[in-house]
């Protein structure tokens, strides 16, 4: 194999070039991103760097003299637009074309966004995402402006966040009966809601978004499915992702949902690879595509590793955070299938234990990164504390790991 072509620079596409040189492919190694900027870190976007506490170039996954020391080719501010798969050439944007020996797809997964025929394209509504993205909202996050956030995920609540921490007035708006409805219990929402209730925010569930309101040719509010309406300056929508599928379907690649690939990552497709969130891969006798920093590392590393003949499958850890005001919730393992959740509270840091049964599945750890770290190593190493054990305040963490 002499040249490889990388799709996608972001946490994945970094990631899985640094891993092929690491693991010693000297061919030519090229890494196709669209936007301007060497790969950078997403998750502090809405947080650190918007608020000012981290510079742009702290943001950056890897300095700029890595890919060059490394003689990894970067061809930034440029879209991949095709891939021949028979003449194993990759179309750009700006005409060219690129051969490949092996390609892989690192395309991520961009926000979605409302509809343009209920405004979602009036000038003032945003996603958060990119660098671009976190620059429009930065210069709009003025004390006293008020800011509507579409979506109660962990996006929404992270923007909304940031804007209260700012000094702004917050409205959030999730049109499902509750916020985190599709990744967390209730028993976390609850909490997650009264720490925003703490900073101001408002919270309005089980009420979606009509139709946003146009003022002075741009975005001036909303008006709700409960008939109310909401004034604002300007929006962010953060009601979930969708993975950048496109160009492998345009190939003739395998889709479900996500790029379909195998255990070592590869796609239905000889010769073409896929890692990261836009990826969905064997787990557990079913298939799945995890959106999270580690997974792209991780998933992309692997792959890497079997791009070059290597024969270990990829097994997920799946654990993600979040960081919203003085809080960080650190998760640990897939709470899908949860019949029970357990409350714990170890001197007032709380972490919420979800059961199926007698098995732990997962937990949400609030400031208690003791619970994540014990948790976790439980979860990966298929042990289950009993439930009565993790509510028992005269247990210690670490007696559970012998419980």
């Amino acid at each position: 194999m002499t040249d490889i072509v990388v799709i996608g620079a972001g946490q994945a596409g970094s990631a899985l070039c640094a891993k092929l040189r690491e693991l010693g492919f000297d061919g030519r190694l090229t890494l196709v991103g669209e936007e301007p900027v060497p790969p950078y870190q997403r998750p502090p976007l809405s947080k650190k760097y918007m608020l000012g506490d981290m510079a742009l170039e702290r943001m950056f996954l890897r300095p700029e003299a890595f890919y060059a020391d490394r003689d990894i080719a970067l061809r930034l501010g440029t879209r991949a637009v095709g891939i021949d798969t028979d003449k194993r050439l990759v179309a750009l944007s700006d005409g060219t074309t690129l051969g490949y020996g092996a390609l892989a797809l690192t395309t991520g997964a961009p926000p979605l966004r409302l509809p343009a025929a209920i405004g979602g394209a009036l000038p003032g509504v945003h996603t958060m995402r990119t660098l671009s993205d976190a620059d429009a909202l930065a210069a709009k996050c003025q004390p006293g402006r008020h800011m509507l956030v579409v979506g109660g995920g962990y996006i929404g609540l992270e923007a909304a966040a940031v804007a209260a921490s700012s000094g702004l007035k917050v409205t959030l708006v999730e049109q499902a009966p509750r916020i985190l409805c599709r990744v967390a219990a209730q028993e976390t929402a609850d909490w997650f809601r009264d720490l925003h209730a703490r900073h101001g925010v408002e919270i309005i569930e089980g009420t979606g978004v009509t139709r946003l309101v146009e003022q002075d040719g741009r975005v001036g509010g909303a008006v709700l499915s409960d008939g109310r309406e909401i004034a604002a300056d300007f929006v962010v929508v953060g009601i979930g992702i969708r993975p950048a599928t496109g160009l492998a379907e345009a190939a003739g690649i395998d889709v479900d949902n996500g790029i379909a690939v195998d255990a070592l990552g590869r796609t239905s497709v000889p010769g073409i690879w896929a890692a990261g969130d836009c990826a969905s891969f064997p787990y557990r006798g079913g298939r799945i595509r995890l959106e999270s920093v580690p997974n792209a590392i991780e998933h992309a590393e692997a792959t890497a590793a079997a791009m070059l003949g290597g024969t270990e499958p990829y097994v997920a850890r799946p654990w993600f955070w979040s960081d919203q005001y003085d809080v960080k919730l650190q998760i640990a393992g897939l709470n899908a299938g949860y019949d029970r959740v357990v409350v714990r509270d170890d001197a007032g840091a709380r972490s919420h234990w979800y059961y199926a049964g007698d098995r732990l599945l997962s937990v949400d750890a609030m400031n208690n990164p003791r619970a994540y770290m014990v948790a976790k190593r439980m979860i990966e190493a298929g042990q289950s504390p009993a439930p009565d054990t993790v509510l028992d305040p005269a247990r210690t963490l670490k007696d559970l790991m012998a419980a």
